[in-house]
């Protein structure tokens, strides 16, 4: 735990994330993380750390499945750019 106490939280953020795709996602889980790892009578900001150095050691949505919201969103996506290259390729002709 000494290492925890010599690093700064942004250095832990910014380790945190070579394995979550941008700081939005990052924020939700460290978030989500932290109420669900917090132990009664400790610090809040040092369950926060731990987080941050689990993230960094480990990518936290390796093991994530995809729910029907997401399929949904990226078949809409492709759905919505096939649909333009169509419309794209008419206009073209």
């Amino acid at each position: 735990m000494n290492t925890l106490e010599n690093t700064m939280r942004s250095e832990l953020v910014f380790a945190a994330l070579a394995h979550v795709p941008n700081r939005f996602l990052l924020a939700k889980l460290a978030a989500t993380a932290t109420r669900k790892f917090h132990r009664p009578n400790t610090r809040i900001q040092e369950t926060m750390d731990e987080v941050f150095v689990h993230f960094s050691q480990a990518n936290p949505i390796a093991g994530v499945k995809e729910t029907g919201d997401a399929r949904r969103f990226r078949d809409t996506e492709k759905a919505e750019s096939h649909s333009r290259d169509i419309h794209g390729r008419q206009a073209a002709a």
